[in-house]
């Protein structure tokens, strides 16, 4: 039988390394032409990550854990390390050192999802297979809050002419952000005794809203990749920002399995 931490190791490692690459190859794009060295660093990191999705291929959840584990470290090693270029991205720019056309907010979110990704190996190689009860909520804020950003970074992109889906975008914004403030309360007033019916409920909220933002974003890559209408958002970031999307909605439901096997 497939160990769970082996299976979900891999599954991690191969949804995260390719949103990794994909944020080296959206912060090239972002750097103007003398920003020489950066664009370099950002497309060694696109090169890192092909390699472990190459090593990745041969593995499969029957593979040994030592070995996943030993290679949840080498993964763990390079998002930390895009982590840090992203900071240092971030800094630069706050301090007007450098001008692009990364938003530092989009700097910001992407290392936020480094960071993430990197926490997750640790709690995985340590052998935690899913978030406690008690962090569910906190797991929740980190993607309510990549979700208010994501329909930040649309409405910012969006052709000023498309005034219905930059109306669209702002209002996901403003209702992602009431989720997260919401989550956030909860987090803060959530009491020490049995929290599963205001887990189960907080749950089920968040997985309507983020699945019609789902379909909001999925309209939108469709709406790009046929040209109809007018963005300088580019194909592979609008599903970029679908897949994410479709990855809170696997976990909510990963959440919620959880939460009624336990309550057996």
């Amino acid at each position: 039988m497939a160990n769970p931490i082996v299976a979900r190791s891999l599954d991690e490692i191969q949804f995260w390394s390719r949103i990794m690459k994909e944020h080296a190859l959206f912060l090239s794009l972002g750097f103007t032409y003398e920003q020489k060295q950066l664009i370099d660093e950002a497309r060694q990191f696109i090169t890192v990550f092909e390699r472990i999705e190459e090593e990745l291929s041969r593995f499969n959840v029957n593979s040994d854990l030592n070995q996943v584990k030993a290679f949840n470290t080498e993964v763990y090693q390079a998002a930390a390390a895009i982590w840090s270029y992203k900071r240092k991205v971030l800094d630069l720019t706050l301090r007007c050192v450098i001008r692009t056309n990364n938003f530092p907010l989009l700097v910001d979110h992407i290392s936020r999802e480094a960071a993430y990704f990197a926490n997750r190996l640790k709690e995985l190689n340590q052998g935690v297979l899913v978030p406690e009860a008690n962090e569910v909520i906190q797991e929740n804020v980190f993607f309510l809050r990549i979700m208010a950003d994501h329909a930040k970074f649309i409405g910012h992109l969006l052709d000023p002419s498309e005034r219905k889906l930059v109306d669209q975008a702002r209002e996901f914004s403003h209702d992602f952000d009431q989720l997260l403030f919401q989550a956030i309360d909860l987090d803060s007033m959530r009491p020490q005794s049995e929290t599963r019916p205001l887990l189960s409920q907080f749950l089920n909220q968040n997985k309507v809203s983020v699945a019609s933002l789902r379909d909001f974003k999925k309209t939108a890559r469709e709406l790009i990749e046929a040209c109809r209408i007018k963005s300088n958002i580019h194909p592979l970031l609008a599903d970029h920002t679908f897949r994410e999307a479709e990855r809170f909605l696997e976990i909510i439901d990963l959440f919620e399995s959880n939460l009624n096997t336990s309550q057996r």
